[in-house]
């Protein structure tokens, strides 16, 4: 009987640690619950379940890679997976910090897996992908804060793939000298960091950032790399006002920003920030006008939009929008 029960509960240990049952949100425990509202119907979306999907999951799962469209609890995961999109999120999937919107779990990252950039190369070539996106925790337990994992990553992505466009979601390299110069240096063809909301909003949704240095991240790769297209994106329904957007906006654009994404924010768990208004899509069309009016080449607002979401055809239309605005310069 003792044999059995040893048996058993090495059973139940080696369960968990499959499951990895560790709390998700252990620094969120001591914040008061926010009640999750009701959806309005215009943020529904399709279960996934598809064949395609289950594909995509396959190749995902057969190499052990993390995805930010399974960790953040994306609304457009069915869609993506079904057409074989995925943006893979390196380094783990535990972030070094706790931002108040975020469903990523926080705490102490495990060391990088060397073998990761493979990995990801190989599921692109196995996916076969036109345009991939690549994006990371924070890992701000590394001297370089993940640079060098994503210039390898990139590489080993042009070396296996060489026709797929690459983008990069990265965090913002805080503290990190030389960081940045290190991604820019790999040359993707995107090159993407999310504002995601309002400076007013920093303090209660993301403490670890400091708006105006990412502004001046965005800023540096132009300056960098001019060819090398930048790309932002923020949230609303975090009780920021008209005015509040449209002031990032400018911002962005001083920092010669080419596309802007704005989508509605979507409260993973009582633990998180509240949801403060669901923004209705005509508001959603009125921010798109008032973007372009500034001198976006793109701009994607809807209440479903997400930094990569349809991001393969918005990379396509980026270089049809670059080449009209140079046009007239060229005639």
């Amino acid at each position: 009987m003792p044999a059995q029960l040893a048996r058993y509960a090495m059973a139940v240990v080696l369960d968990l640690l499959r499951n990895d049952q560790r709390p998700r949100h252990p620094e969120k425990a001591h914040r008061p619950d926010n009640p999750i509202q009701r959806k309005p119907d215009w943020i529904r979306v399709k279960a996934p379940g598809s064949p395609g999907w289950n594909a995509t999951r396959a190749i995902v799962k057969e190499h052990g890679l993390v995805t930010v469209c399974e960790e953040a609890g994306c609304p457009n995961i069915g869609e993506c997976w079904e057409k074989k999109h995925a943006t893979f999120m390196i380094m783990g999937d535990t972030c070094t910090r706790a931002c108040a919107f975020c469903n990523v779990r926080t705490g102490l990252p495990n060391a990088l897996d060397g073998d990761e950039p493979a990995k990801i190369a190989d599921s692109v070539a196995k996916l076969g992908l036109h345009h991939v996106v690549i994006t990371s925790v924070d890992r701000d337990d590394l001297a370089d804060g993940g640079a060098m994992h994503f210039f390898r990553t990139i590489r080993a992505i042009r070396e296996r793939s060489p026709a797929t466009t690459i983008e990069v979601l990265t965090p913002d390299f805080l503290r990190k000298d030389g960081a940045l110069e290190l991604v820019v240096e790999a040359r993707p063809d995107v090159f993407n960091h999310n504002m995601e909301t309002v400076p007013g909003n920093y303090l209660t949704v993301r403490p670890g950032a400091r708006y105006f240095h990412s502004v001046r991240l965005l800023q540096r790769v132009k300056e960098l790399d001019p060819t090398i297209f930048t790309k932002s994106g923020i949230m609303v329904g975090l009780g920021e006002e008209r005015n509040e957007i449209v002031q990032l906006m400018d911002d962005l654009r001083s920092a010669d920003v080419d596309f802007l994404t704005i989508g509605q924010y979507l409260q993973p768990t009582k633990k998180h920030h509240e949801v403060k208004r669901f923004v209705p899509p005509d508001e959603f069309k009125t921010l798109e006008t008032t973007a372009y009016s500034k001198g976006f080449l793109l701009v994607s607002a809807t209440p479903l939009t997400r930094s990569s979401h349809h991001a393969g055809e918005d990379f396509s239309r980026l270089k049809a929008a670059r080449l009209a605005r140079l046009a007239p310069a060229n005639a």
